[in-house]
């Protein structure tokens, strides 16, 4: 399967590598799916930066207990993309490669050790709507295609 892109890289920039594990969260009995929207108030996948050298699944697992307090299980992969952009918070070119998982399973446990972000369970295409990066948009996109 080829990685899709999204984004113009500028050949004049110099790019910060984020490579990063996302999931989709997808609740069947509302037919909805979990945002994580931070203080910037974009919306976005759950997960984030891999660390060190840990696995995709140990990188989603501890995102997902950072940003949601959720213990999850990692099932089927969607597919991989990257995405070139510049983030007006951080004022800075990043080169984001990422990998996008389903969420198997998932239980809430505890409060989210990040106290910062706002959390909102919507449709696929109130999703679709809301995502603030392409690939984002792609993986629920691909997600559609499997359910």
């Amino acid at each position: 399967m080829a990685i899709k892109t999204f984004g113009l890289k500028l050949d004049d920039q110099v790019y910060r590598t984020r490579i990063g594990v996302h999931v989709v969260i997808f609740d069947s009995e509302t037919k909805k799916i979990l945002l994580v929207s931070p203080p910037n108030g974009s919306y976005l996948l759950p997960g984030g930066e891999i660390e060190s050298n840990e696995t995709h699944e140990e990188t989603a697992q501890r995102e997902s207990m950072e940003e949601l307090g959720y213990e999850i299980e990692v099932g089927q992969f969607i597919g991989e993309a990257e995405e070139y952009y510049y983030s007006k918070h951080r004022h800075q070119h990043y080169h984001n490669p990422a990998y996008f998982y389903i969420a198997k399973s998932w239980e809430s446990i505890c409060e989210p050790l990040e106290d910062f972000n706002q959390l909102e369970w919507v449709s696929i295409s109130e999703a679709i709507a809301k995502l603030k990066r392409g690939s984002h948009k792609w993986a629920v996109e691909q997600y559609k295609n499997i359910i």
